[in-house]
Order: C-alpha cells, then structure tokens, then sequence
C-alpha cells in the first residue's frame, strides 16, 4: 500500500504502524543478506532520537552524519527527524578540510562519524569546531578528534529508556510541519564553494507523492541501492520512496560490488547515474554478449523491473540498448534545490532524447536564454545562511535552475545544456559542450570526453581511450601497437580516433565540429576532483590538469577556424 503524507515524519510513522512486523530491509551481517522488520528499525530509530535529545540536541539544531551507506545511517536520519532536529548529512569521500567546512559553515552541533577512517580526516581540523560540538561514532573509535572525546553511539542508545522514547516519537508525530526546515545539503558544485541546500519536510514528501504518481510501485518491490544516501537522488528516490511505497530495502556493500549483491537479493528496481548503466552496456559489448537476449537481465539479478537514471544525461545509445534488452530505464532530470525531481519517463510514455514530462505539481518554463526555471512545492526554502546566493536563483516564485533545455511539442522536456557551462566561441558561437560529449561518448572507443573552446576560435577534445576496445580493434585492424600507452602517440591511432570522432559529430554543424583532440590514458575521477559526486565533469579543475596538453591543442591553427 503507498502512504501519502504531508511530512516525512508522517509518512515513516504511518509505514511502521502500517508494515510492523513485515520485512522492511535487508541488511548485510556476518557475509549475509538478513531480514530486518519495520518494528526493528522503528525501535532503533527511536533509540537514536533519544540518544541525541539527552546529548543536548533541541528542536533546530543541526546534526552532520559523515558516513557511507549502511544500515545505522538510515536509522540515524530517522532519529534525527524525530528529535526535531536538523540534519546535515555529509559525503563519506570528501577529504578532511571539505568535511570540517560543511559542519562548521551548518553550525552542527552533534556529529556522527561512521568510525575511525572517517575521525582521522577531522583530526587536523579540531581546531576549528566550536568546543560545545559533540561528536559521536557508530564503530568503535578509541582516538578523540584532538580534544574532543568520541562516544560510541550503541552505548548512548543502550542508555535509552524505550517508553521515553516512544514519548518522543509522538512527541515529534504531533509537532512536525511541513514547512519544518528537515535537512541541509551541500551541493558538490561543478565550481565554486558549495552551499548548503535548505529543504523541508514538505518539500521532500510532496516530491516523493509526486514521484510515485509516475513511478507506480509493483506487490514485491525489492530496491537496491547503491547511490549515496548523503545525495538526494538516492535520499528521495531510494530512501523516502521506499517508505511510502513500502516493500523491502536492501544496500549495496559498495559500488563496485553492485552486481554481485544483484545475484545475492534479485532487485525489482535500481536507481543509478549514466555512468553506471553505460558501463554495463560496454562491458556486454566487451564479452561479445551485447546482442544476446536476455542478458543484461540476468546481470541484474533477473528480476529488475525498473531502473531510474538521474544526475547526468543518459546517453541515447544506452537508453536504446535498455529497451533493446527488454529492461526498462527511466530518465528523470532534477536537482538538490528540486528535491530532486522535476521530470521523468514513464514506461507506458518515454522518449529516448528527453527526461520525461513533468512530475504532478511542478511547473516549469524555459526563460527567453533558453534556461528553464521550476516552480512547484519541492523547491527549496533557499541557501543556508546565504541570502544573496539565494535571491540570485529564486526571483517572482521561479527557481532559476542553470540548465538549458526546451519543451518539444509532445510535452517532453529536453536539457540541451548547462548554463555556465556554455563555450562561446571567438566568433561568438554559443555551444553546449554535453551535447558534443554524449555523442562522443557513444563510440565504444571513448571512455570520457570533454570538449574546450571557450574565447577561442575552434573546439578541441580531451579523449579518455576506452582499452579494452580499442585494442581489441587494433589487433582486428592488425595495427602493430600492444599497449594503451604505446596507442596514445601512434599516427595510426590517432588517425582511427579521428575517423571516430568525424563519425560521431556528423550530424553536428560545422563550428561545432572538433577539429583537435588529445588522447588520454587515466580516465577522469572522484580522487583527483575531476569528477563531482554525481559524476559530473569538474570543467575548470579538468582544465587545469591538462592545461599544457590544451594550449598545445592551440599552438598552431586548425586546418580552418570555427
């Protein structure tokens, strides 16, 4: 049964009164996927709440959670709710000095750490918490964080009278609101320092009532998650669905381990980024088994009826080989300051080239720049503590969101491009680099791509090489080359990119065409900040990295200027 509410609150405790002593999760102990039930997490959660109230939490104040995907994160998120406070959940991978910006910039004044790995990044950055700051750990952690103790949060639970703090859930039952300020998120940004998303209670719950008015839920539903729950795609579309609509949760043991756990738990339903679903797609290429029916199925656990894509653009190319393999894939387009979704396929109405149709209660147009701004009860209350920042994308009730898109005449919505993204040429030429990387990327030889051509007078390329590919097609071509760093400076290779990449942009105008490229061994990434957490390309950092590489690029002309 779906549960529509008006608070998240309501709808968790509607689910555990509705779903008691069913299977709510399953979680990973002892090597093995075991049933956790409503009642259980209910019970836990409660605990949490509990725990934080008598560390000195009081409606408003802000708890950071630092920490991966697992079990006590849920029900810590859910403790954080009830206590009525704030919560600030934080990317397990960012370094020590990002973490220790976002919980002093929230003003947290409980922190949670998973354990030791992650109190070892805050440990130079003591000094700069304020000293009433508390800071908790879910694993044993016998190190402080300089003078700051670190108390274990199953002795702060074991701690809880349970009558007390079933007081305290009908306590937060009673007084939470919609426009209750829940949660504060720190967008990753492709640029710039990142700013705190301030979303309420009613921003996230009218997003997820939206949400499954599109995305019906089926009788077994069984979720796979994988995406950080510090993110709020996975947050929402994950998370809070999984409340309303019920059925059974499972994580993800980590990214890398995605299909292994498929085989382990068989999901009905996955959400992910572009990169993922693209990388199962040339990994079937590689085994020869792309055309074999049935496969991709099977890769998934054989059950998957859904798989929502978000975060990126999703290639066409993947988009038609999903459909091709008979599993059903699901464009949405959103945002942190969204909730995150404005728009998303159906799988009764999908196009292949567009993110959907817009979600029941969301409006959106496109302004006279192309940019399309949002307006509907999931945008944010605005930046957190950064009033100039939020007037300059909130104005007259509309959300400007920075993307560029268009509503073809079907009613589909279309992103073209990000705004201050945007290359524009010497001869003035506005262009939208994703546009040109999508198709680049199409090709099974190209890994990553990012396009260059800002204030200059003709566009250029950095080619990640994909290599498996690549040198199965050298050895087919019998080009003498053995190594991906051998292929990198070889004419033959270069002239075979170059067929590629004339291949890929034929249907592209002229000035849009890439008249240089250099080829790339190491593939852009989270570690080297190239990469933001939802895997969109960090353009300035990239810049810089291979800044010699580019002007090289620049040095001499191009056959002819755009």
């Amino acid at each position: 049964m779906t549960i529509d509410a008006p608070t998240i609150v309501a709808l968790w405790l509607a689910r555990a009164d509705t779903s008691a002593n069913e299977t709510g999760m399953l979680v990973k102990r002892d090597g093995t996927y075991q049933p956790v039930t409503w009642s259980e997490i209910r019970r836990d959660a409660n605990r949490v709440a509990a725990a934080l109230i008598k560390l000195g939490i009081e409606p408003g104040d802000r708890v950071a959670l630092v920490s991966r995907n697992r079990y006590e994160w849920i029900v810590c998120d859910l403790g954080i709710q009830l206590a009525l406070a704030i919560h600030v959940p934080v990317h397990s991978s960012l370094a020590g000095p990002q973490i220790a910006y976002q919980i002093v910039d929230s003003g947290s004044k409980v922190v949670i750490v998973s354990g030791s790995d992650q109190a070892e990044k805050l440990v130079d950055q003591a000094s700069k918490f304020a000293r009433v700051t508390k800071f908790v750990t879910i694993d044993p952690c016998p190190q402080p964080i300089g003078p700051f103790p670190i108390a274990l949060l199953a002795d702060l639970t074991a701690q809880v009278n349970d009558t007390a703090a079933t007081e305290i859930e009908r306590a937060a039952a009673a007084t939470v609101r919609p426009d209750d300020l829940m949660t504060i998120l720190y967008t990753s940004g492709t640029t710039g320092e990142p700013k705190g998303v301030m979303l309420t209670q009613g921003n996230i719950a009218s997003n997820v009532a939206a949400l499954l008015k599109m995305w019906p839920p089926g009788g077994d539903e069984l979720r796979l998650t994988w995406l950080p729950l510090s993110h709020i795609f996975a947050r929402t579309c994950d998370f809070y669905s999984w409340l309303a609509s019920g059925g059974i949760l499972a994580l993800a043991d980590s990214p890398e381990a995605i299909i292994a756990n498929c085989q382990e738990v068989h999901p009905t339903l996955i959400n992910g980024v572009p990169y993922f679903f693209d990388k199962l797609h040339r990994f079937l290429i590689s085994q020869g088994m792309a055309d074999t029916p049935g496969m991709l199925l099977q890769m998934l656990g054989g059950r998957v009826k859904f798989c929502g894509s978000g975060g990126a653009p999703l290639a066409d190319h993947t988009h038609h080989f999903f459909q091709q393999q008979g599993v059903f894939i699901s464009q949405g387009y959103g945002l942190t300051e969204t909730a995150p979704t404005l728009s998303t396929g159906q799988e009764s109405d999908t196009k292949v080239g567009t993110v959907g149709r817009l979600l029941p209660g969301v409006e959106v147009k496109i302004s006279e720049e192309g940019e399309i701004l949002a307006r509907g009860p999931n945008v944010m209350r605005g930046y957190w503590n950064r009033p100039e920042d939020t007037a300059a994308v909130l104005r007259d009730g509309w959300f400007y969101t920075g993307d560029l898109g268009e509503i073809d005449s079907e009613g589909y919505l279309k992103i073209t491009g990000r705004k201050k993204e945007l290359i524009v040429t010497s001869a003035g030429k506005n262009i939208a680099p994703v546009n040109l990387e999508a198709l680049l990327t199409a090709d099974p030889l190209i890994a990553q791509a990012v396009v260059i051509g800002d204030a200059r007078n003709y566009l250029t390329a950095l080619i990640v090489i994909n290599p498996d590919p690549l040198l199965a097609e050298l050895r087919e071509l019998d080009i003498p080359v053995k190594t991906v760093a051998e292929a990198l400076h070889h004419p033959q290779v270069r002239e075979l990119y170059a067929g590629h990449i004339a291949q890929r942009l034929a249907g592209v105008s002229y000035y849009e065409q890439v008249q240089k490229f250099t080829l790339i061994e190491r593939p852009f990434s989270l570690e080297t900040n190239e990469l933001t957490l939802t895997l969109k390309l960090r353009r300035k950092v990239i810049a810089a990295n291979y800044a010699r590489e580019i002007e090289a690029m620049y040095a001499s002309p191009a056959p002819t200027a755009a």
